[in-house]
């Protein structure tokens, strides 16, 4: 999901605002119980304190996407407005899921499906309508 899908929803455009990206490591076990440490970046885009874009920067396709959950929580329960409910999309580039952590009562959150950018099944313009969307409902609890 590039930045290109971020301007044409419209996220790069006030009231929306960003902030940096944060360095991680990431320990994989396989079959054979070998591990291997990957380390890179978690860019994180926070923008209005509600909403989160976790790119998750890998070289290897096989790290899942829902690998940046734990840390993408992390930032969104760290939002100062607790009245509200947070949004945050989380992708690797060939995965994109939505997350919404809602803090009424106690703290709950909801995953969306896994959508993909891949071109036989390319869902890109509903990322981009499920976007746009957030973008409105984020602008009118403000």
């Amino acid at each position: 999901m590039g930045s290109s899908l971020l301007e044409r929803a419209g996220f790069y455009d006030p009231p929306f605002k960003m902030m940096a990206e944060k360095s991680v490591q990431i320990v994989l076990d396989d079959e054979d119980d070998e591990v291997e440490t990957l380390k890179g970046r978690i860019d994180v885009l926070v923008m209005q304190n509600q909403f989160w874009v976790t790119l998750l920067e890998s070289k290897r396709t096989t790290i899942s996407v829902m690998s940046a959950l734990p840390q993408t929580l992390a930032y969104m329960t760290a939002n100062p407005r607790k009245d509200r409910p947070s949004f945050a999309v989380m992708t690797n580039g060939s995965e994109i899921v939505f997350v919404k952590l809602d803090f009424e009562n106690s703290p709950k959150y909801d995953l969306s499906r896994i959508f993909s950018p891949v071109p036989l099944i390319n869902e890109l313009y509903t990322v981009l309508q499920v976007l746009r969307k957030i973008g409105q409902l984020i602008v009118q609890l403000n």
